[in-house]
């Protein structure tokens, strides 16, 4: 530990908060709030991320269960700050109207989170990888009418700042396809993308989503220099979604100190962890 570095208590932080569109999060790892087996386990699992932001599919259809319930009933709003998504959306229009209508359904909850939208533009149903143009137009558009858009987009750098210069708030780059589990496929362009979007502001917040399937996925994102991770299917599909929530708590404050610890170089050759010179009964030579 380096003089100017703050000894680790539990009164002491151990990174500074992550601030994207203007508000700060208490967490670094961003919780979808789809895809449980009920909104019991999902409440549980969210608590034990520890998240500050969870996501929220706008479509009024995913608000409401077979039983009549609405999610929102089961989301502490005093605690979590929603964000919505256009998850679902495959034009620009689409995706800008799910968007409004997200900001409407969270200014009757005086949500801290309703300019916010995390942007999804799909270009089909079976790979749901992100729509560049759309995304770039719907981008556009929405910053215009206010939003802090939160971007999801491939992992292509040149897009990346494309979307950045349209006003994003954040680029969140997939680590790999939505719900594959696959995690981090091409950590050198993940690597490119923080590169070039921190050029210009190395405070710019780049969030990995999607993809993430374990623990290690989370780690392998944040020792990238991502500044967080999104997730969903990794927890709500694991066998035990609450334990594999602490465990994504646990990696995303792994991978993000250890990002900013400075890992030893990798080497071809062994290198021995204590001295050769030195050692009781070592003679030279032999």
């Amino acid at each position: 530990m380096s003089a100017s570095t703050p000894p680790i208590t539990e009164s002491q932080p151990l990174d500074k908060p992550l601030v994207v569109g203007g508000l700060t999060l208490r967490s670094r790892l961003i919780v979808g709030t789809g895809k449980y087996a009920d909104y019991e386990v999902m409440r549980d699992a969210l608590d034990a991320s520890g998240a500050h932001v969870v996501t929220v599919a706008v479509r009024r259809e995913r608000l409401i269960d077979s039983e009549g319930r609405s999610l929102l009933d089961y989301l502490d709003t005093d605690r979590y700050t929603i964000l919505p998504n256009t998850a679902g959306c495959f034009t620009r229009e689409d995706a800008v109207r799910v968007a409004r209508l997200g900001r409407e359904i969270l200014d009757q909850l005086n949500n801290p989170g309703k300019d916010w939208v995390k942007l999804e533009v799909l270009g089909d149903k079976k790979t749901l990888l992100p729509d560049p143009v759309g995304t770039l137009e719907a981008c556009r558009e929405l910053v215009a009418d206010g939003f802090k858009v939160l971007c999801y987009s491939s992992d292509d750098p040149i897009m990346a700042v494309r979307l950045r210069d349209a006003g994003a708030a954040s680029v969140m780059p997939a680590g790999s396809p939505i719900g594959s589990g696959q995690g981090v496929l091409n950590p050198n362009s993940i690597r490119l993308v923080i590169e070039l979007l921190k050029d210009a502001d190395p405070a710019y917040p780049v969030i990995v989503d999607a993809g993430v399937g374990t623990a290690s996925d989370v780690v392998q994102a944040m020792e990238l220099g991502a500044d967080g991770v999104l997730l969903n299917t990794g927890i709500a599909h694991a066998k035990d979604p609450v334990r594999m929530a602490h465990a994504m708590r646990a990696a995303l404050q792994a991978g993000r100190l250890a990002s900013q610890s400075g890992r030893i170089p990798k080497k071809l050759y062994a290198s021995a962890s204590s001295p050769w010179t030195g050692v009781i009964g070592y003679i030279p030579g032999e």
